[in-house]
């Protein structure tokens, strides 16, 4: 029997949205351990669901043996790819070195840097900061057609509004990543997200024609929800991958929150369960939806891989504690603060603490003292889950999680924090 090609386990779990040659790209992955790489330009303090598609990837690669380069863009961090809204707000050197090292943090933690095919960070910054425009501009600009840049969609779509000559060359920087690689690494595989697949084809065709050798790339799909918007954003803006940025209660509660017509691909993309386990979540969700299974073992698998177990069973007992009257005490005071802060949380002082009956309207679960007093009396009001009796309890020290916070809940599902200060 044959040994399975990775690029089939890929396809099986859509991350094969676009390639170069596919026969090619199959025969040079079923020879031996393919140099591959994949970039991510520090735009930002942290990396965010759409990477992590990148990261997985890399890892399902690596894992069957290929051998990863994850490419940190130093340089193209700088610049910034080019965006339909509008031109980008260039970030300063320094602000663009502390981005850089947070972003490699965060890609190391998802390939193993050990084994005969150990992962690689590198920085761009090392092979363009010292290339002269005379060179980068015979050497790069000479294999660019112009009207080839502006066929590209981004660039089209912002013509009429205006692209500055920085933002217009970026596919230059990107495609000599690809060939610097190529030269120095013997990378011979970029991937990365579709919306990167006019400069991932950017930098084969510049190797081609630089260098006569072939390079092969494909692009993952943009993730999407069931209605067809981006995921990747919450109420709060974007999915982060840094806890502090997203709580990992934050991060676990949207992974539970996912649609059922949404939930068996995005246990293909971002867990590493097999396909028969996925198969059976499938068809439970299929059958007994309000059990919720898949999303569960999607808001575990995907939340201990980017935080770890602990933080995982952390976000659970919040989550339990809050929704079923757990034990409270038994939260970190970190995880318990993001928990409420989420839901909505209100701050009183300490020093002229309210009644549980002012609390309730501080907090926002009742509109009136007089709806709170009733809550209390019909025996819908807790804290800290338990039951209120008293309308004029006044909290003490020792009512106080971790020193300082307060949970109120209004029936089974209705609950904030109160901070005191």
């Amino acid at each position: 029997m044959s040994t399975p090609n990775v690029l089939d386990e890929l396809a099986w779990r859509g991350l094969v949205a676009h390639s170069t040659d596919i026969d090619a790209l199959r025969e040079a992955l079923g020879e031996g351990s393919v140099r591959f790489y994949v970039g991510f330009d520090p735009t930002a303090p942290s990396l965010h669901m759409g990477n992590l598609v990148q990261l997985v990837t890399a890892r399902r690669l690596q894992d069957a043996g290929h051998t990863p380069y994850i490419l940190v863009g130093g340089a193209t961090g700088m610049i910034g790819d080019p965006k339909d809204s509008g031109e980008r707000t260039l970030n300063s050197l320094d602000t663009v070195k502390d981005w850089t090292e947070r972003v490699r943090t965060q890609v190391s933690g998802f390939v193993s840097f050990d084994g005969p095919n150990a992962a690689t960070v590198v920085n761009n910054y090392d092979w363009t900061a010292s290339l002269s425009v005379i060179d980068f501009l015979r050497d790069i600009g000479k294999h660019f057609p112009v009207n080839r840049m502006l066929a590209r969609d981004t660039v089209k779509r912002r013509l009429d509004s205006g692209i500055s000559y920085t933002e217009f060359s970026y596919v230059l920087l990107q495609s000599m990543d690809f060939m610097a690689l190529n030269r120095d690494h013997g990378v011979t595989l970029q991937f990365g997200g579709s919306d990167q697949w006019g400069n991932i084809t950017g930098g084969a065709e510049l190797i081609r024609r630089a260098t006569g050798n072939q390079a092969h790339a494909f692009a993952t799909p943009l993730v999407t929800k069931a209605d067809g918007t981006k995921y990747g954003k919450t109420e709060g803006g974007a999915l982060w991958l840094d806890a502090e940025m997203m709580s990992p209660y934050a991060f676990h509660q949207f992974w539970l929150n996912v649609e059922d017509e949404k939930v068996a691909e995005m246990l293909r993309i971002f867990t590493f369960l097999s396909r028969d386990e996925i198969e059976e979540l499938e068809k439970q969700t299929a059958d007994e939806p309000w059990k919720r299974a898949a999303q569960r073992r999607l808001a575990d698998e995907v939340t201990t891989l980017v935080h770890g177990a602990e933080e995982t069973e952390q976000a659970k007992a919040a989550a339990a504690a809050l929704f079923g009257g757990g034990d409270l005490h038994s939260i970190s005071t970190s995880t318990l603060a993001a928990a409420v802060r989420e839901a909505g949380s209100a701050s009183v002082s300490r020093a002229a603490m309210p009644t549980v009956v002012d609390l309730f309207v501080e907090a926002g679960l009742a509109k009136s003292k007089g709806e709170a007093r009733r809550t209390v009396s019909e025996g819908g009001a807790y804290l800290n889950n338990e039951r209120v009796e008293d309308p004029d309890r006044v909290p003490s020290e020792a009512d106080l999680l971790g020193g300082t916070w307060l949970v109120l809940r209004r029936g089974k599902k209705n609950f904030a924090g109160v901070e005191v200060v």
